[in-house]
């Protein structure tokens, strides 16, 4: 099983054993990583799953959507590496993921 690392702004890790085929945040959500809300529950409407994604990390990822650039315009704290954690489908070739939250997620 691959594993995912969160880190909260103060630098508390969760790492947690995720499941692939599902999205990084639905695998936050299920082991209660603190600061993933997912409040539209993973339908790229809100921006309560934003990360960010370390840049040996971006290209495994993938690029936004045009959907998730409009949804990011709604977080704080948004940078070049920033992503909604509801658009990235976990997988092997993601096994050691890891990302950290904004500040305005705590």
């Amino acid at each position: 099983m691959a594993t995912i690392t969160f880190i909260e702004h103060d630098g508390t890790e969760h790492t947690i054993e995720a499941q692939e085929g599902i999205s990084v945040m639905q695998n936050a959500v299920d082991n209660e990583v603190p600061g993933i809300d997912a409040d539209c529950g993973g339908a790229c409407a809100c921006a309560t799953c934003h990360v960010l994604v370390p840049q040996q990390w971006l290209e495994k990822t993938g690029k936004r959507s045009p959907m998730e650039e409009a949804m990011l315009q709604l977080a704080e704290g948004v940078a070049d590496n920033s992503r909604l954690s509801c658009q990235i489908d976990m997988s092997a070739e993601l096994d050691g993921l890891t990302v950290q939250l904004p500040e305005s997620q705590h």
